[in-house]
C-alpha cells in the first residue's frame, strides 16, 4: 500500500517536473491555444502525464516520457512548417472569420461558423458593448475566442486577414 502511495507521489512529481523542463526548452508557445493542433498537443501532454503519474513500472513511466518528448518534436516540426509553407499553415489552421461588421451582424459567417446570435450578444457583453452602432467589428478567431473592436474608428490592418463570408 505504501509502495503504491510513494511510487505514485514520485512519479507523478518527476513527470511534472518533465513536463515544465519540455515547456522551457520548447517555449511557452507549447501550451498556447493558438490552433486545434496546439488544443490536441495539451490534450495528449496531459494524459501522457496522467499515464506516467500512474504507471507501474519504469519501463512505462520512460515510454510516456519519451512519447512527451515526441509530442515536443512533433509540435516543434509543426511549428517551423507552419511558419515556412504558406500551404501547411492553411491545412493546419482555421482562418478568423468576421461575424459582425459596422453594427450589423453577419447571419451568413454565424451560420457558416455555426455560432448561435445569442453566444455572440453574451460576448458583446462581455466587453461591454452598449450600442450596435459603435461595434466595428467583431472576429471569431483561430482559438475559438472572440474579439469585439468597438469604438469610434477600425484601423482596418486589425482585419485584414480575417475572412469575411459573402451571401451566395
Amino acid at each position: 500500500m505504501w509502495d503504491l502511495i510513494l511510487r505514485s507521489l514520485v512519479l507523478a512529481s518527476v513527470a511534472l517536473v518533465w513536463v515544465v523542463v519540455l515547456v522551457r526548452l520548447n517555449g511557452l508557445r507549447s501550451l498556447s491555444k493558438m490552433t486545434n493542433f496546439d488544443f490536441v498537443m495539451t490534450v495528449a501532454l496531459g494524459s501522457l502525464l496522467a499515464g506516467a503519474a500512474q504507471a507501474t513500472e519504469w519501463k512505462g513511466f520512460a515510454q510516456a516520457c519519451l512519447a512527451m518528448v515526441g509530442l515536443f518534436i512533433t509540435q516543434a516540426t509543426a511549428a517551423y512548417l507552419r511558419r515556412s509553407h504558406e500551404k501547411v499553415e492553411s491545412l493546419m489552421q482555421n482562418a478568423p472569420t468576421l461575424v459582425m461588421r459596422d453594427g450589423k451582424i453577419l447571419h451568413d459567417a454565424l451560420a457558416k461558423t455555426r455560432m448561435a446570435e445569442s453566444d455572440l450578444i453574451a460576448k458583446l457583453r462581455e466587453a461591454n458593448v452598449l450600442d450596435f452602432g459603435k461595434v466595428r467589428a467583431v472576429v471569431l478567431e483561430t482559438t475559438g475566442d472572440v474579439s469585439v473592436l468597438h469604438g469610434d474608428t477600425l484601423d482596418e490592418t486589425l482585419i485584414e486577414n480575417v475572412t469575411r463570408v459573402d451571401r451566395g
